[in-house]
């Protein structure tokens, strides 16, 4: 069974920097290609970042030159950095993959960043 769990998430002020990590269970992630989402409150869920199974990445533009992520192979691991945060970069970020054409979520992790 497949599991994603995030976490990492907290508030920081603007300008802070975050850092999220995603674990898996039951899947290899360098086998899949992994995307970071997020979501504010009364807006749809957004990509914000994917790395594919040959880590090619690509990013929002509003997180381009800000966020980065990757993948530790050894524990299984995809992290997404965040530096130079904003407010509008606040919601709930998922973790998440397709495999078998069906779509696996984490629980998702709260980023509140204040002005």
């Amino acid at each position: 069974q497949v599991q994603l769990v995030e976490s990492g998430g907290g508030l920081v002020q603007a300008g802070g920097s975050l850092r999220l990590s995603c674990a898996a269970s039951g899947i290899i992630f360098s086998n899949n290609d992994v995307d970071w989402y997020r979501q504010a409150p009364g807006k749809q869920r957004e990509l914000v970042t994917k790395i594919t199974s040959a880590g090619s990445t690509i990013y929002a533009d509003s997180v381009k030159g800000r966020f980065t992520i990757s993948r530790d192979n050894g524990k299984n691991t995809v992290h997404l950095q965040m530096n130079s945060l904003k407010p509008e970069d606040s919601g709930v970020y998922y973790c998440h993959l397709i495999r078998n054409y069906f779509n696996y979520w984490g629980q998702g992790t709260q980023v509140t960043v204040s002005s």
